[in-house]
């Protein structure tokens, strides 16, 4: 009688708790441009990563989005010295120029690179990468299998392909990994082009193709694709309330990020669209034949893990109302000011270290 709760407890936090803390944290990092706070939220999502992710195979996913981050920073880099961009005053040096014509948006390139205008290159570039690292957090701490059960029913068939194309990378990932060591016990070393593509790529491809024929057998025999009996006017219904409601959202969120539209009006309508897609979701998964062995509930816990990511956007809005250069400083060769608030809030976000160690890091991290 007591294996349920001893059970729940070894799991670790929801997987919807995790998603939603690491897209807090993320709509955070693109309300600023400020190098320090972006590097403040790449550490606390690294801490987080470390003393609470599992031994599964997608744990090592946030390794990956911080080479494709750092490689994000790099190519933002190259497109400013390439194309130009910023204009400063200290030059560093100077390449080539060709001006190309009016139907090409009067871009140049070559030209002069300044400090002042890579600055502002490489903290786009930062921008970009944490938001990535921030999802790579996600992927990282969330089990894809809990997560897909956890979605509403008339979700289930789409679920299924997104669950799939997320534990893609890490499933690479694992299997290039396993690979290797296989490699190493038996004494080859070879680092050439020919040897890789035999010893490594072919085996990582066929490795990938009997895991998909055996995911497409277990789908099958579980009745994925099926057809349920639901009336042709209530699919309709359903279709236009989330067609509706996704209209909405998009229309809402863009309102949100111009400054045309009036903020109350941008939330009114972002508000009404995710309700007419609630409202769809649920009238859909009534007529969805799903059922649970299991309920996977969302305890307190996931609640105090979502509302610390919660406190890093709360910070942002803070320093956006009471120091709002600090935010978005100018790319200046002058040491930018940390905001107070938002590092604070992005602090705070740290909590789910505390708050759901796992038992291989509550005498230390791995």
């Amino acid at each position: 009688m007591n294996t349920v709760p001893g059970r729940a407890a070894r799991r670790g936090a929801h997987p919807v708790a995790w998603w939603g803390w690491a897209l807090l944290l993320a709509t955070a990092a693109s309300r600023t441009a400020n190098p320090w706070l972006l590097l403040l939220v790449v550490a606390v999502s690294g801490l987080v990563v470390v003393w609470c992710r599992g031994d599964e195979p997608w744990s090592g996913a946030y390794r990956v989005f911080l080479l494709i981050g750092a490689t994000a920073i790099a190519v933002r880099m190259m497109f400013y010295v390439v194309f130009g961009g910023a204009e400063g005053a200290t030059v560093l040096f100077e390449l080539p120029s060709v001006r190309l014509p009016e139907w090409a948006a009067g871009f140049r390139l070559g030209g002069a690179v300044s400090a002042e205008g890579a600055l502002a290159a490489a903290w786009d570039g930062l921008r970009l990468a944490t938001l990535l690292v921030c999802v790579g957090a996600a992927n990282a701490l969330a089990s894809p299998r809990r997560l897909l059960r956890s979605v509403p029913a008339a979700l289930y068939e789409v679920s299924v392909a997104v669950v799939v194309a997320l534990s893609v990378a890490p499933q690479l990932v694992s299997g290039v990994a396993r690979i290797r060591r296989a490699r190493a016990l038996r004494g080859d070393t070879g680092r050439s082009p020919a040897n890789l593509m035999r010893t490594v790529v072919v085996p990582v491809l066929h490795d990938a193709l009997d895991r998909s024929l055996a995911l497409a057998a277990a789908m099958a025999s579980r009745g994925y694709g099926r057809a349920a009996g639901v009336p042709a006017g209530a699919r309709r219904v359903t279709s236009a309330f989330l067609l509706t409601g996704l209209l909405g959202l998009c229309a809402g969120a863009y309102a949100l990020l111009g400054t045309a539209t009036p903020a109350p009006a941008a939330w009114s309508l972002l508000a009404a669209g995710a309700g007419a897609a609630v409202f769809g979701i649920a009238f859909a998964s009534r007529r969805v034949p799903h059922t649970r062995y299991r309920t996977d509930a969302f305890g307190a816990r996931d609640w105090a893990i979502l509302l610390s990511g919660g406190a890093a956007v709360a910070g942002t809005v803070l320093s956006g109302v009471a120091e709002p250069g600090t935010l978005w400083p100018q790319a200046t060769l002058a040491v930018p000011p940390l905001p107070l608030y938002a590092a604070c809030g992005v602090l705070l976000a740290a909590a789910p270290a505390l708050l759901a160690p796992t038992s291989s890091t509550k005498t230390g991290p791995r």
